[in-house]
């Protein structure tokens, strides 16, 4: 991790449109000439039809129980709610992603149609999403939607990134059925 200072320095001297939330050049070349390729794999699409079965009738209670057990969880030895959603072959395909992009992924998590996690390559801080603009920009806006984050140190990943989120639709319907992040290093984006 770059020294505080550093970064600084660095991101005073990026171009506005990288510290802005609107897409800058490599934002979108890496999305579109990469992510997209692999965020419609059956693996993914069907681990999210499956969670969206079993978390459609969630009410707001039970999904704000969920997130504190997650929060709670995070960081002990026993881990029974953030173990299955790093231990499904959609988290394994997606650690496969973050280790052949490795120099500029940290992260990448699938939501459901709720917003809750449904893989993910690492824990994330809290379980449930869909309270944030990574949820709340892409899942309701439909399929293709895009959201791109500032530039911003990330506690679950322990580093400096921006997050492109893309609503996920099921190829066979063109329904649209959850929403992914991919955490994208900072240094890689200037």
């Amino acid at each position: 991790m770059k020294p505080a200072f550093v970064l600084s320095a660095m991101l005073a001297l990026a171009p506005i449109s990288a510290l802005a939330a609107e897409p800058n050049p490599a934002m979108q070349a890496f999305l579109h000439g990469t992510v997209l390729a692999w965020a419609h794999d059956p693996v993914i699409v069907e681990a999210v039809k499956a969670q969206n079965a079993q978390t459609a009738g969630y009410d707001a209670a039970h999904i704000d129980a969920l997130d504190k057990t997650w929060r709670a969880e995070v960081g002990t030895a026993a881990t029974p709610t953030i173990d299955p959603v790093l231990t499904n072959a959609a988290a394994d395909f997606l650690r496969g992603r973050v280790a052949a992009n490795g120099a500029m992924i940290t992260e990448v998590f699938i939501m459901d149609a709720q917003g809750l996690n449904v893989a993910a390559s690492s824990v994330t801080s809290d379980y449930w999403q869909g309270d944030e603009d990574k949820f709340q920009q892409t899942f309701p806006m439909g399929p293709g939607a895009e959201h791109y984050s500032e530039i911003e140190f990330d506690e679950s990943s322990q580093s400096y990134q921006a997050q492109v989120s893309i609503s996920l639709t099921d190829p066979a319907s063109g329904e649209v059925i959850g929403a992914m992040t991919v955490g994208i290093i900072a240094d890689a984006l200037m």
